[in-house]
């Protein structure tokens, strides 16, 4: 395996993320931003065209649709992560990673030809499917190609989530100016980007080592893959790791619809500053910048890998997490404060989004050190990272929906902070264990 270092193109763009990476890894994670870039850039555009459907000859959308499309979305990731995982396994993770581009470049052709709902729905079963099969392929040649390199596995995990979150940020901010100068024909010029994407993998990624034998090897069975799920460590993660989801899902789908100016205001959330007090500008600039922060935490906690535990970091990030809900909720209730009491509850949430930026890599870090127990199975054990991703936005989405239907963003903050501390729970027993699956457990500054 080539361990040349390359300049990190990926790295460049989400602000430098630490450093030097192998040849190999890199492809990976330039394939991984443009496959998500791709992903953001259809489901902006998908809106966009199904407001618009009438005026191409299609029925008028309600938002029940919408939401049905968005479930099909994470449904599908849900449901055929795991399959995938074990596909990779035994075909070898750098040829499943291809089928992601293959399907979505065939979602994005037939949304192009088609005004049908039933066909529309369909494009987004096939995105899942992108991502159900890129996802598991991609983390479990990470996990092959940094085992026994807690540096290296520290870089990957955080790059993979500047690579995803970067990919998937750039593409919603690309989908407004790429539909105004382009309408409908920007799901064309998508597939092209698919078409990129399929081409790193094909030809930027090497066979991970051991992939041949696997190929060759008899089928573990069934039962093998039930043992791997019966894993305590995998189901002592899970709660933690799907409950830090869905707080985030929290703020990426119905906080962002509750802070938007609305030409009817609900008086009963008069009170609240953040309540329908921003325009869409006002909003992107606040994830740019949201991003920034997040970014560079990502940088700095996924070099500390050798130096804390992985549950040392998560408890961090859960801490900064509740930090930011504290500094919010004052925030939200400030009308008539000072400009200085504001700078400092707007600093201890950038602080404490810094520090929560650390929970996603440190928790992927530990699904790759489970891998090492399982090294024939890494897809199917990586392959839980998409599971617990989309039980965690699933579950974000419906109960914001709830939250913000009883109490606005106090509701929003208030059910942020029972996940967070709901993620919390499981994190003693799990640090108990810590060392049967790998990883530093007694780091230069680790806690207990």
């Amino acid at each position: 395996m080539d361990s040349t270092p390359q300049p990190d193109m990926v790295s460049g763009l989400l602000g430098r993320i630490a450093g030097p990476v192998p040849r190999s890894l890199f492809a990976v994670l330039a394939g991984t931003f443009t496959l998500r870039f791709s992903t953001g850039l259809t489901g902006a555009l998908l809106l966009f065209y199904l407001r618009n459907l009438p005026a191409h000859g299609g029925p008028t959308v309600h938002p029940t649709v919408v939401g049905l499309f968005s479930a099909t979305f994470f449904a599908a990731e849900l449901v055929m992560s795991t399959p995938f995982g074990l596909i990779a396994d035994r075909l070898g993770h750098h040829r499943i990673m291809q089928l992601g581009p293959a399907f979505g470049f065939a979602a994005v052709i037939l949304t192009f030809l088609s005004t049908n709902l039933a066909v529309l729905g369909s494009t987004r079963l096939l995105e899942g499917l992108s991502t159900a099969a890129s996802v598991p392929s991609i983390l479990g040649f990470i996990a092959v190609i940094t085992a026994g390199d807690e540096l290296l596995r520290g870089r990957a995990a955080a790059r993979f989530e500047g690579a995803t979150l970067a990919g998937i940020g750039v593409g919603l901010v690309a989908a407004g100016p790429v539909w105004e100068v382009f309408g409908r024909t920007g799901f064309l010029l998508n597939a092209g980007v698919y078409a990129l994407s399929f081409l790193i993998y094909r030809y930027g990624v090497p066979a991970e080592p051991g992939a041949a034998a696997a190929v060759s090897a008899p089928h573990p069975g069934l039962s093998r893959y039930l043992a791997i799920l019966r894993s305590s460590h995998v189901w002592l993660l899970a709660p933690t790791w799907i409950a830090i989801n869905a707080s985030l899902g929290l703020w990426t789908s119905q906080a962002i619809f509750q802070m938007l100016k609305s030409s009817t205001p609900d008086p009963k959330f008069a009170t609240q500053l953040l309540m329908g007090g921003f325009g869409p500008l006002a909003i992107s600039a606040g994830l740019a910048a949201g991003l920034v922060v997040f970014f560079i935490g990502l940088g700095f906690w996924g070099e500390r890998f050798k130096v804390y535990r992985r549950t040392t970091i998560i408890f961090f990030g859960i801490a900064g997490g509740a930090a930011v809900v504290a500094a919010a909720a004052l925030v939200n209730h400030s009308e008539g404060m000072p400009a200085l009491v504001r700078i400092i509850e707007a600093a201890v949430v950038i602080g404490g989004l810094f520090v929560l930026a650390g929970a996603t890599p440190a928790a992927l870090g530990m699904l790759a050190d489970v891998s090492e127990s399982f090294p024939a199975d890494r897809g199917a054990i990586m392959g839980l990272y998409s599971v617990f991703l989309a039980l965690g936005q699933i579950s974000g989405s419906l109960i914001g929906g709830v939250a913000a239907e009883l109490q606005g963003i106090d509701g929003i903050l208030v059910a942020t902070l029972v996940l967070l501390v709901i993620a919390l729970v499981p994190l003693h027993r799990l640090r108990s264990v810590e060392h049967l699956v790998g990883g530093p457990t007694e780091g230069l500054i680790a806690l207990g």
